[in-house]
C-alpha cells in the first residue's frame, strides 16, 4: 500500500459493504461486461475495415477516417470525462457510455454513406471514452490496494474478450447475415447491459464518500494538481508509448496488412488477431505480479516493451518480400504485450495521487495511448492513399512496408519523453516522500 492511498479497513465503520467482498465482485462484474462490449464496438471495424471500404466506397485517409474520428473523440473526452467522474459517479458514466455507444452502432448498422458513418462512429466514441475510466475508479474504490493493480491487470485481460468476438465471429457474421444485421445485433446487447448496470452497480462500498462534498471548483484543483504530478505525466507518457502499437493492429490497419499485404486468408488473419488477444490474456497477470513485486521499475517494464515491439517490427519490415507464417505469429504475440503494458501507466497515475484526484488523473494517462493511436492510425492512410493510390485494392506488402515504419516516429517520441519523465517523478517522490520512494526501491 503506497501512503498517498490509504482507506478504510474491511472492518472500518465507514464502509457500507466489505472491500473485495461479494458486493465488490458483483459491481466489477457488471463494469466488465460493459467493457468488453465496449472493446467490441472499438475494435469491430478491424475486421470490417475492407467490407467498410466496399460499402461506402471510400479511399484509404477516409478508410481511417472512421477509426481516427472514434479515437479523436475517445482521446478529447477523456480528462472531461475523468473531472465529470469524480464528481457524479462511475455508475451514471457507465450507463450514459453504454447508451451511447449502442445509439452510435445502431447508426452505423444502417449508415449508407460515409458522413453518416463518420457521424455514427463519433457516438461509439463518445460512449466508450466512458467506459474504461469508469471501471478503473470502481477498482480503485470496491478493492484493497494490495490487489488494485491485478485486478485492474484482470479486468483489461477479460475486457479483451470483445476483441476476440470482433474477429473471427464478426467476420463470419458480415459474411453469412450482413453488414447491417451484424451491427444491430451487436448494438442491441447494450440495452440489455444498461439495465445491469442500472441494477448492480454502486459507485462506492463507503458510507460517506468523498465525492458527496467535492465541488466543481475542487475538481479543477484536482484536475490541475494531477497534472503537476511528474507522476501522472510518466503514466501518460508511459501509455501513449506503449499501447499504440497493438491499438492501431487492431483496429484498422492490422486486417488490411495481413490479407492485402502479407497475403493470407482472411480466415488465418483473423486467428492471429485471436493470438494477439490470447496473448494479451496471458500475460496480463504477469505483468500485474510483477508491478506490485517491482514497482520501482515499472517505467523500465515499458522501455523494454516498447524496445521488443520496435525490434520485431524492423525485422519484419525489412525482410525480404512477404514475411514467413511463423514471424507474423511473433508480430502479433510481441505487439499484444502492449495492451496490459499500457496498464502500468494506470498504476503509476494511482500511486502518485490520492484517491479524491484519481479519476482526473486516469483520464490523463488514458489520453496518451489514443492520442499516439489517432495520429498514427491517420498517417498510416495519408501514406497508403500516396504508395496505393488505388485504394485497398491495390495495398501491396511494399505499400504496408512504407506505411508501417511510420510508427518509429511516435515510438522514438514516446520514449525520450518517458525517461525525462521518469527522472523527474523518481526525483519528486525521493524529495517529498521519502518512506514511499524507500518502499519502492529493490531490496538487495
Amino acid at each position: 500500500m503506497t501512503p498517498r492511498q490509504v482507506q478504510p479497513t474491511p472492518t472500518d465503520p465507514t464502509l457500507r459493504y466489505r472491500l473485495g467482498g461479494r458486493r465488490a465482485w458483483m459491481v466489477l462484474s457488471a463494469a466488465i461486461s460493459v467493457y468488453i462490449l465496449a472493446v467490441f464496438h472499438r475494435t469491430s471495424l478491424g475486421v470490417a475495415g475492407l467490407i467498410a471500404a466496399e460499402r461506402f466506397h471510400i479511399s484509404s485517409a477516409q478508410l481511417a477516417t472512421f477509426t481516427m474520428v472514434q479515437l479523436f473523440v475517445y482521446a478529447a473526452m477523456q480528462i472531461p470525462v475523468g473531472v465529470v467522474l469524480d464528481r457524479v459517479g462511475a455508475k451514471k458514466l457507465l450507463v450514459t457510455g453504454v447508451l451511447l455507444m449502442t445509439g452510435g452502432q445502431f447508426a452505423f448498422a444502417f449508415a449508407g454513406t460515409f458522413d453518416a458513418g463518420v457521424a455514427a462512429r463519433v457516438f461509439v466514441g463518445m460512449g466508450d471514452a466512458m467506459i474504461f475510466i469508469s471501471l478503473v475508479q470502481l477498482v480503485a474504490l470496491w478493492f484493497p490496494p494490495a490487489r488494485t493493480a491485478m485486478v485492474t491487470q484482470m479486468s483489461g485481460v477479460v475486457g479483451q474478450v470483445g476483441a476476440i468476438v470482433a474477429t473471427a465471429p464478426l467476420s463470419a457474421a458480415l459474411h453469412g447475415v450482413g453488414w447491417t444485421w451484424s451491427f444491430a445485433i451487436a448494438a442491441g446487447v447494450g440495452l440489455v447491459m444498461a439495465i445491469v448496470l442500472i441494477v448492480v452497480v454502486k459507485d462506492s462500498p463507503y458510507q460517506d464518500h468523498h465525492r458527496d462534498e467535492l465541488k466543481m471548483r475542487a475538481v479543477g484543483r484536482a484536475l490541475k494538481l494531477a497534472w503537476a504530478e511528474p507522476g501522472t505525466r510518466l503514466g501518460l507518457w508511459s501509455h501513449f508509448s506503449v499501447q499504440f502499437g497493438a491499438t492501431v493492429f487492431a483496429l484498422l490497419w492490422g486486417f488490411p496488412f495481413l490479407v492485402s499485404g502479407q497475403g493470407l486468408t482472411p480466415g488465418a488473419a483473423s486467428g492471429l488477431l485471436i493470438i494477439m488477444t490470447v496473448t494479451a490474456v496471458v500475460t496480463s497477470p504477469l505483468i500485474g505480479v510483477f508491478v506490485t513485486r517491482f514497482p520501482y521499475s515499472r517505467s523500465t517494464l515499458i522501455l523494454w516493451i516498447v524496445g521488443s515491439i520496435m525490434a520485431i517490427w524492423a525485422v519484419v519490415l525489412l525482410w525480404p518480400g512477404r514475411a514467413p507464417l511463423w514471424l507474423l505469429v511473433v508480430l502479433v504475440v510481441v505487439l499484444a504485450v502492449g495492451g496490459p503494458g499500457s496498464m502500468v501507466g494506470f498504476d503509476l497515475a494511482r500511486t502518485f495521487n490520492p484517491p479524491t484526484r484519481l479519476g482526473s488523473a486516469t483520464g490523463i494517462v488514458n489520453v496518451g495511448g489514443f492520442v499516439a493511436s489517432l495520429g498514427t492510425v491517420a498517417l498510416i492512410g495519408i501514406i497508403l492513399d500516396k504508395v496505393a493510390p488505388g485504394g485497398p485494392s491495390t495495398y501491396t506488402v511494399d505499400s504496408f512496408r512504407v506505411a508501417m515504419s511510420v510508427q518509429y516516429v511516435v515510438w522514438v517520441f514516446g520514449l525520450v519523453q518517458i525517461l525525462r519523465f521518469r527522472r523527474k517523478a523518481r526525483a519528486a517522490v525521493r524529495r517529498d516522500q521519502p518512506e514511499l520512494y524507500a518502499a519502492m526501491r529493490p531490496r538487495t
